[in-house]
C-alpha cells in the first residue's frame, strides 16, 4: 500500500496543517465554482439552446450527479489504498478541463456530456479531502476544520455566480466556462507540490498520546459497507443530509433565475446580488455550525446532528419571508425592499449550510481511520445522488408543471414546495441524535 508517506516519517509541524487546510479550501472553492456556475448562466444558455426549466434541471442535475456519485465509491476505495493527494490532483485537472470544454458546446447534448465529464473529475475531489483533514486535525478540532473546509461551498458559489455572471454579461457564457476551467488546470500542479499525505489515523493519536505506529492496512470494501449498513445513525445522517441537499442544491441553482424573473434584476445585477448572499451568509453559517457542534459534541455526541436540525427549523420561515420581502417591504421603495431581502436571505443561507461541519465530522467517526474515505464516499453517494440529481431537476420540473397556473411566477411556487425537504432533514437529524452515541467510533 502507498499512502503517500513512509510509515516512519515524522509527523508534520502543527502549523503546516493550516497550510494544507487553506490549500484544500482553495481546491474546494474551484470545485463548487465549476459546479455552481451553471446556475447564473441558466438564462443565456436556455435562450441560445431553447431549453425548458425541466431540460435545464436535467442537465444541471442528472448530467453531473450520475457519474459524480457512482465513481466516488471506487475512487474512495483507491484513496484508502494509494496517495490521496495524487488522486485529488488528477481529479482537479479532469473536472477543470471538462469545465473549459463546456464553453465549446454546440447544443444541449454536447453540454450535457461535458457536465458529465465535470462530474467524473469531481468524484475524486471531496471524499479524499475529508480523509486528509481527519488525519491532520485532532478530534477536538475536527468539526471546525471540516466546517472551514466547507467554506469552499459559499466561496465557490459566490465567486462562480459573480465571476460567471460578469464574464457572461460582458463576453458571453462560453468565455465564463473557459476562464474558470483553465484556473483549475493551472492550480493542479501547485496543489500537488504543497500538500503531502499524512499517516492515516495519525491525528487520532495526538490527543491520546499514543506512540506512532504504521497505519493499518485498509480492510476489504465489503467490510466497510457492512459496518456502516449496520449503523442506523449512518442512514439517518445520510438521508437527512440528502433531504437538505435536495433543497440546498436546487435553490442554489434556481435562485439566480428567480431574481431575474420575479425581482427584475439583470444578469450582472444578479451576479453581484446573489454572490454576496451566498458568500457572507454561507461563511457565517458554516463556521457557526462547526463551532457550536464542537462545543455541544464535547458534552454529548448528539450535539452534532441536533445543531443543524435546529438550524433548518429556523431557516424555513426566514427563507419564505425573504422571498416575499418585496411585497412586505414595498413601502421602502425598490432599493429598500431589495436591501431588506438581501439581509433576510443571509439568515437561511447560513443556517441551511450549518450542517456541513457537524455531519461530515460525525460520519468520520462512524468508521475507523482506514475506512474513512470509503465511509465519506458512501455518505456522499446518498447525499449527492439525491441532492444534486433530484434537487436541481425537481425545481425545474415543478416550475414547468406549475407554469399554466402561475405563469412567470411558477419558479417561485416551485421553490416554496421545496422547503418541505428541510423539515424532513431536521426530523431525520433529530432521530440520528438518539443513535449516534452508540454508533460512534473513537
Amino acid at each position: 500500500m502507498d499512502d503517500g508517506r513512509k510509515p516512519d516519517e515524522a509527523a508534520p509541524a502543527p502549523s503546516y496543517r493550516y497550510v494544507v487546510l487553506a490549500t484544500l479550501i482553495l481546491v474546494y472553492t474551484l470545485n463548487f465554482l465549476d459546479r455552481q456556475i451553471l446556475g447564473i448562466l441558466a438564462k443565456p444558455i436556455k435562450d441560445e439552446f431553447g431549453l425548458t426549466d425541466g431540460q435545464f434541471g436535467l442537465m444541471g442535475g442528472l448530467a453531473f450527479a450520475l457519474l459524480y456519485t457512482t465513481l466516488a465509491i471506487p475512487i474512495a476505495w483507491l484513496a484508502d489504498r494509494f496517495s490521496r493527494v495524487w488522486i485529488m490532483t488528477a481529479a482537479l485537472t479532469v473536472w477543470s478541463g471538462f469545465t473549459a470544454l463546456c464553453g465549446f458546446a454546440g447544443g444541449f447534448w454536447q453540454l450535457f456530456f461535458s457536465r458529465m465529464g465535470v462530474g467524473v473529475g469531481e468524484a475524486g475531489g471531496v471524499a479524499p479531502a475529508y480523509s486528509l483533514i481527519a488525519d491532520y486535525f485532532p478530534k477536538s478540532q475536527r468539526a471546525r476544520a471540516l466546517a472551514a473546509y466547507a467554506f469552499g461551498i459559499p466561496l465557490g458559489s459566490g465567486l462562480g455566480t459573480l465571476v460567471g455572471g460578469l464574464l457572461a454579461a460582458t463576453y458571453g457564457w462560453r468565455t465564463a466556462f473557459i476562464v474558470v476551467g483553465l484556473l483549475g488546470v493551472v492550480l493542479a500542479p501547485i496543489f500537488r507540490a504543497i500538500v503531502k499525505d499524512p499517516p492515516r489515523g495519525g491525528a487520532d493519536r495526538i490527543e491520546s498520546a499514543a506512540p506512532p505506529a504504521p497505519p493499518a492496512p485498509p480492510p476489504p470494501f465489503g467490510d466497510a459497507v457492512r459496518l456502516l449498513a449496520a449503523k442506523p445513525s449512518f442512514w439517518l445522517l445520510s438521508f437527512g443530509a440528502a433531504a437538505s441537499s435536495v433543497c440546498g442544491y436546487g435553490v442554489a441553482a434556481w435562485l439566480p433565475s428567480f431574481f431575474m424573473r420575479s425581482l427584475g434584476l439583470t444578469l450582472s445585477q444578479t451576479a453581484w446580488y446573489y454572490s454576496g448572499i451566498a458568500l457572507f451568509g454561507g461563511l457565517l453559517g458554516i463556521w457557526l455550525g462547526g463551532v457550536v457542534a464542537d462545543k455541544l459534541g464535547a458534552k454529548s455526541k448528539s450535539g452534532y446532528p441536533i445543531t443543524p436540525a435546529i438550524a433548518f427549523l429556523i431557516s424555513v420561515p426566514c427563507f419564505l419571508l425573504a422571498m416575499n420581502s418585496g411585497a412586505l417591504f414595498g413601502g421602502l421603495g425598490r432599493t429598500g425592499a431589495m436591501t431588506a431581502a438581501f439581509l433576510i436571505f443571509l439568515i437561511p443561507t447560513g443556517l441551511n449550510l450549518a450542517w456541513l461541519g457537524p455531519i461530515t465530522a460525525a460520519v468520520q467517526h462512524l468508521a475507523p481511520a482506514p475506512m474513512r474515505t470509503t465511509a465519506s464516499a458512501l455518505f456522499l453517494l446518498i447525499n449527492n445522488l439525491l441532492g444534486i440529481a433530484v434537487g436541481i431537476y425537481y425545481f425545474g420540473l415543478v416550475s414547468d408543471l406549475l407554469k399554466p397556473v402561475f405563469g412567470a411566477e411558477s419558479l417561485r411556487w416551485s421553490i416554496y414546495t421545496g422547503m418541505g425537504f428541510y423539515l424532513v432533514a431536521a426530523g431525520l437529524f433529530f432521530l440520528a441524535s438518539k443513535r449516534l452515541e452508540k454508533d460512534w467510533v473513537d
